[in-house]
């Protein structure tokens, strides 16, 4: 069975956060190390394949998605840490960086039960809630014991809380809360600075997840070497794009919207963030800021000031909401339109979402280096 292992690598405790120079380099050791790896001998003399990995690098270390063939899921957790501890021992320049994480975040008997219910009446939402809400049930025959159920409430309100200093480019004001050195951006918002603290903490935990869910979403489209439209593998992210496009949302496509999500969400963390650059990052977004409610909702701690303060924190990031216009077909053109031209709405077509808006806004080049056929849709194996 294929299983997708996280692996969270960071670097020493106390060293300075790598710039964009240092992340390019880590990223292509890491990569060249992976790539090296046909399989692995795992425990009790197991050998377990690699079949793919993603690699996305922070400024505090990487996150990587290593897609391996194990017999079960414990044999493929513990062949990629031995596997990563391999590669990081080997880099003279990545030596010192530790393993936080190795794990498969989803349970193989739901995973599976996915895909094999995948075509029939018993197979996964269509929306992102209702599909983690599903993961997220006991098993049959179990019981939910309420004092377990407020426990993870409790530790993961905890974590969120000491998540939010990550978010380093917004303050409790971007939330709409009073901050001591800085007014609140409305005057009369009833946000309270521990409402706006746990919804930034629920950004950067959201954060994990979209990307892992992106990595996902990009091995599936490659496996398949087909398009969301016609995949028959269940997505986690890439359907709740606009539909209008969905044929050609590929395994190319998928790549460069996860860069996208990655180099979005390092200048949120990294405090560099100063507007979003593309109707791709503002489509990133889109999908950060729902998989943070969902993520709030599942562990009881999406409250009406919680809510509040998303909803405050989009209205400040977003410039305007014009890329909803792209799950509208009545809006379809509009941005060709004599009305589009006078409202300034930018070109919103499949081939401007990697487009910078202006020159002053970042794009990551692989990102922005458009194939030759972009106009041409189709597959990428």
């Amino acid at each position: 069975m294929t299983y997708a292992v996280t692996v969270d690598a960071q670097i020493p405790s106390g060293a300075p956060e790598m710039d964009e120079l240092h992340r390019v380099g880590a990223g292509a050791l890491l990569e060249q190390g992976f790539g090296a790896a046909e399989s692995v001998e795992g425990p009790d003399g197991v050998e377990v394949w690699v079949e793919d990995t993603f690699v996305g690098v922070y400024p505090g270390g990487a996150l990587l998605k290593v897609f391996v063939d194990a017999p079960a899921l414990e044999f493929a957790e513990q062949a990629v840490r031995i596997l990563a501890e391999e590669v990081l021992e080997r880099s003279e320049l990545l030596t010192d960086w530790t393993v936080e994480r190795c794990e498969v975040e989803l349970h193989p008997e739901l995973a599976k039960e996915s895909l094999e219910a995948a075509d029939g009446p018993d197979g996964p939402p269509s929306d992102v809630a209702s599909r983690r809400a599903k993961l997220a049930e006991p098993a049959a025959g179990t019981t939910v014991d309420p004092a377990r159920v407020a426990a993870d409430s409790k530790a993961a309100e905890a974590r969120m809380r000491a998540l939010s200093a990550r978010l380093r480019s917004f303050g409790p004001g971007m939330f709409g809360a009073v901050d001591e050195d800085d007014e609140p951006e409305f005057a009369d918002s009833a946000v309270s600075p521990e409402d706006a603290e746990l919804a930034a903490g629920a950004v950067v935990w959201a954060t994990d997840v979209l990307l892992d869910e992106l990595f996902q979403d990009a091995f599936s489209l490659a496996e398949e070497k087909t398009n969301v439209a016609e995949c028959d593998q269940p997505l986690w992210l890439l359907d709740d794009l606009p539909p209008r496009y969905a044929l050609q949302y590929d395994a190319r496509f998928a790549r460069r919207f996860l860069v996208t999500a990655v180099a979005l969400t390092t200048r949120f963390t990294e405090g560099s963030f100063q507007q979003l650059s593309c109707v791709a990052e503002e489509l990133a977004l889109r999908l950060l800021l729902t998989t943070a409610e969902v993520t709030l909702e599942t562990f009881e701690l999406l409250t009406d000031g919680v809510s509040a303060a998303l909803e405050c924190f989009a209205d400040l990031v977003y410039e305007d909401m014009d890329h909803e216009w792209l799950y509208d077909d009545s809006k379809d053109g509009i941005d060709e339109s004599p009305v589009g031209a006078h409202l300034g709405v930018a070109p919103m077509d499949l081939a401007s979402w990697f487009k910078p808006f202006n020159a002053d806004r970042y794009v990551h080049p692989y990102a922005a280096d458009e194939p030759a056929d972009a106009q041409g849709g189709g597959t990428d194996p």
